[in-house]
C-alpha cells in the first residue's frame, strides 16, 4: 500500500510537534523515521496509525484520504517499543487475538487461525516456543512475538515504533538483521521510528531525517549519509568533526590554520563565516614537526578495536569563544597508527582529505 503525507500539522499546547510535512513513503519499502526525541517522528507514525489526529494536513492510503478513517479500518499493523503483549496469554494466544476479535462477518475459522499462527511463529522462528507465557520469554523473543500478532491480522502497512529501544545492543543488532531479512521476504510497507543512526542507515530502505517538527532530508542511507543537506543531518548521522572558521578563496580560515577544500562551496561566498564538517576517517594524521597544514592538535588517547584504531585529540587552538580546547576523532587502519608511532601528548598536525562547508547560519 502505498502512503503519503500531506502538509502535516499537529501542536501540542504551544509546542509544535509537526510543522507542514509533507512526505511520500515507496510502496513496499522499508522507511525509517529517524531524529532526536521531540522531533515529531512518533506522533508522525501514530497519526500515520489513526491514533492520533493532525490538526490539518491529510493521510492518503492507497490514493484515498484516509485522515478520517478510523484506526480499524485503515489495515495497520503496530509495533511499540514494550511489547504490549497480553502476560496471561500464551505466545500463541497473543498472535492469535487479533484475529479472533473480529466482527464474526471478518473472523477465520479456528483451524485458519491456527493455522495462519503457526505459520506467522515459525516465520519469527517462535513456533517451539507457542505454549509459553511471555515472562518465560527473553526480550527479543518477547519483540517476535508482537511483531507476528501485527502481521496475523494481515496488515496493508507495518507501522514500529522504537521496536528494539528497550532491548540490549547485541540483540538490538541481531534483531534488525532479523527484520531485515524478515521485510524482504513480505515486502509490506513498512514505517519504523527510531533515533538510533546506525540502526536506521543498516535496515532501512529510505531515512526521512527530522528535526524540530520538519523534514531535514529523505533519501537512501548511502544517500544522506555521504551526501548530507544541512549541518544538522551532518552531525546527527554518525561521529564528525567540525571547524569553524571564514571561507577565504579555495580555504577556510580557523583560526591561524587555513584547510584547503576542492568541492563546490555553493552558496558560501569568500569572506563569509562557516561551518565545515569531516568523518573521523576524513582526517590524516602528521606528525612531521615541519608541516605546518591544516590544525595544531596533540593526542589525548589511543584506542584500538580490531583491525581500526581510534585516536582522539585536543586543539592547541582554542575556539573563539571559550578557553575550553576543541576536540577531534581520527580513525585509521591500525597498521598506519603502529607506523605513525603516536603517543599520549604528541603534538602533531590534522588535515582532512575532504571537508563539507556550509554558510554559518549566524554569518
Amino acid at each position: 500500500m502505498s502512503i503519503q503525507v500531506a502538509n502535516i500539522h499537529k501542536t501540542f499546547g504551544s509546542f509544535v510537534a509537526l510543522d507542514q510535512v509533507s512526505l511520500d513513503f515507496p510502496t513496499g519499502a522499508l522507511t525509517a523515521l529517524l531524529g532526536p526525541s521531540g522531533c515529531g517522528k512518533t506522533t508522525l507514525l501514530r497519526i500515520i496509525a489513526g491514533l492520533e489526529t493532525a490538526d490539518s494536513g491529510q493521510v492518503i492510503l492507497a490514493g484515498e484520504d484516509a485522515s478520517d478513517t478510523h484506526v480499524r479500518q485503515r489495515r495497520v499493523g503496530f509495533v511499540f517499543q514494550h511489547y504490549a503483549l497480553f502476560r496471561h496469554m500464551t505466545v500463541f494466544e497473543n498472535v492469535a487475538f487479533g484475529l479472533r476479535v473480529k466482527p464474526r462477518r471478518e473472523r477465520p475459522k479456528e483451524a485458519e487461525i491456527r493455522q495462519r499462527v503457526h505459520r506467522l511463529l515459525d516465520l519469527v522462528q517462535l513456533d517451539p516456543l507457542a505454549n509459553r507465557f511471555p515472562s518465560q520469554l527473553s526480550g527479543g523473543q518477547r519483540q517476535r512475538v508482537a511483531l507476528a500478532r501485527a502481521l496475523a491480522v494481515e496488515p496493508k502497512v507495518l507501522l514500529l515504533d522504537e521496536p528494539f529501544g528497550a532491548l540490549d545492543a547485541q540483540v538490538r543488532k541481531e534483531l534488525r538483521r532479523w527484520l531485515r531479512r524478515l521485510h524482504d521476504e513480505l515486502h509490506i510497507t513498512s514505517l519504523f521510528v527510531t533515533h538510533d543512526q546506525e540502526e536506521a542507515l543498516e535496515v532501512a530502505d529510505q531515512v526521512v531525517l527530522m528535526n524540530r517538527g520538519r523534514v531535514e532530508q529523505v533519501g537512501t542511507p548511502n544517500a544522506v549519509y555521504e551526501q548530507p543537506a544541512t549541518p544538522f543531518v551532518y552531525g546527527f548521522l554518525g561521529a564528525v568533526n567540525t571547524f569553524h572558521g571564514r571561507i577565504e578563496g579555495a580555504h577556510l580560515r580557523v583560526g591561524e590554520a587555513t584547510l584547503a577544500h576542492s568541492e563546490d562551496q555553493g552558496e558560501v561566498a569568500s569572506g563569509a563565516q562557516a561551518v565545515a564538517f569531516a568523518r573521523p576517517h576524513e582526517l590524516t594524521i602528521i606528525t612531521d614537526p615541519g608541516h605546518d597544514a591544516g590544525i595544531a592538535a596533540s593526542v589525548v588517547r589511543i584506542l584500538s578495536f580490531g583491525a581500526s584504531t581510534r585516536v582522539e585529540l585536543d586543539s592547541l587552538t582554542p575556539a573563539s569563544d571559550s578557553e575550553l580546547p576543541i576536540h577531534y576523532e581520527v580513525m585509521l587502519p591500525r597498521d598506519q597508527i603502529q607506523a605513525l608511532k603516536l603517543v599520549e601528548g604528541q603534538r602533531v598536525r590534522l588535515v582532512p582529505s575532504r571537508i563539507r562547508i556550509f554558510q554559518s547560519q549566524a554569518a
